[in-house]
């Protein structure tokens, strides 16, 4: 169904494709789920933290996730969609130390970190020690406000950046799904665009 859907060049690519997620919250739980749906061949899933009621406002888990680390209940959730689907799950705290033992066998990385200082470790780590690597990050999708001011830029060669690029928590504004899964969804296109070759945004 996907080949006739996708045409078999792009269903191809899309199915032979791999994908490391690092952070499994709002964001990345999102992504994970619409590179599902579109066919993807391999995730590899990094996280720490279990599911709580907090995250049920934004995230992609259920109340039977609640107490389960995310990778495992993400892992079970993605095999629900699609079944042939191979997923690799990383449960530990991403340091500079270990980064090179997750994420060098991956030429399409995703940043989806909750905090800023998260962020900016694997974001400037990437850069500096693995600049020829795809790296697809988020900054800005807290509140309300219009879905417009969210957009995917290309920062340099290889890096991509989506969100307002302003609103966060610190701000005093809330995560709410809308806005989140639209973020969420943007980094998910821009990793299929790059799947396929294609890299302006």
């Amino acid at each position: 169904m996907l080949i006739e859907r996708h045409t078999k060049e792009v269903h191809d690519k899309i199915s032979s494709a791999s994908v490391i997620i690092a952070g499994l919250g709002g964001l990345g739980s999102n992504i994970a789920v619409a590179l599902t749906k579109a066919g993807i061949g391999h995730l590899c899933l990094v996280d720490f933290d279990v599911v709580e009621p907090s995250n049920l406002n934004r995230q992609a888990y259920t109340m039977s996730s609640l107490g389960l680390y995310k990778t495992e209940a993400l892992k079970d959730i993605l095999l629900s969609i699609n079944p042939y689907l191979k997923i690799t799950t990383c449960c530990t705290k991403v340091t500079e130390e270990n980064i090179p033992s997750i994420f060098k066998n991956f030429n399409i990385i995703c940043e989806a970190f909750d905090k800023a200082d998260n962020k900016a470790m694997l974001v400037n780590y990437i850069l500096e020690h693995y600049p020829d690597k795809k790296l697809v990050s988020a900054s800005g999708m807290a509140g309300y406000k219009s879905s417009n001011t969210i957009k995917t830029r290309k920062v340099m060669k290889n890096f991509y950046l989506c969100g307002d690029e302003t609103s966060g928590i610190e701000s005093g504004l809330s995560l709410m799904a809308p806005r989140v899964g639209i973020c969420a969804n943007h980094q998910a296109n821009m990793i299929l665009r790059l799947i396929l070759g294609i890299e302006d945004v």
